[in-house]
């Protein structure tokens, strides 16, 4: 589902080019969680650009599902979910009304965008909070909208990016259980993380 292979990323710099994933190679089949184990730069977070089609690799490839990234980045897209601690919610919205707003990006249609919000709703335990603004939610509440608005229009796929970062004991839990529900549904995941516990954990 997942394939990687000997991708190279180089930032150049005035002196000497800056080498940020040196020929890495994997692959990561349905039903798999792979983790992406590093201290902070090691060229995590530009593997998963990479593969999102964000970053032009400067050698090697990366494709999902059969799609190159480089050469069809839009079918790319539309098999992967990302969550990360860093992505942010709209803060004038509700949670509800930013994943229906993430269904519609992705063309789901309105009835089963309601049931996929439904089942993420009871998976995430997200109904005591389902109608407030997300600018009033905590960070642990964030996450779990973030997490719920990866999976909106069911990719095969799903990149997560140190998920539980500033996240408490209860709240990582969660995502624990999460990436659990991620591999019972047979998805292809990749967990970035510098935390060794964490990695052995998943």
């Amino acid at each position: 589902m997942i394939s990687v292979v000997n991708l190279v990323k180089r930032f150049p710099t005035r002196s000497e080019d800056v080498i940020a994933v040196d020929h890495l190679t994997f692959q990561v089949e349905p039903g798999e969680v792979y983790g992406l184990l590093g201290p902070n730069g090691a060229g995590k977070t530009t593997t998963l650009r990479m593969i999102l089609g964000l970053l032009v690799p400067t050698d090697g490839l990366a494709e999902i599902a059969g799609y190159r990234v480089t050469d069809n980045p839009d079918e790319v897209k539309r098999r992967i979910g990302y969550a990360s601690a860093s992505v942010g919610v709209y803060p004038w919205l509700t949670p509800k009304e930013m994943l229906l707003f993430s269904a519609d990006l992705y063309n789901v249609k309105p009835d089963v965008a309601g049931r996929r919000l439904s089942e993420l709703t009871d998976l995430l335990k997200l109904s005591s909070f389902l109608y407030q603004r997300c600018a009033t939610l905590s960070t642990g509440q964030k996450q779990r909208v973030n997490l719920a608005r990866a999976l909106m229009h069911d990719p095969p796929v799903m990149l997560m990016d140190e998920p539980t970062l500033g996240l408490d004991i209860v709240a990582s839990k969660v995502v624990f259980d999460y990436i659990g529900h991620l591999r019972q549904q047979k998805k292809a995941v990749i967990v970035c993380t510098h935390r060794l516990e964490e990695a052995q954990r998943l």
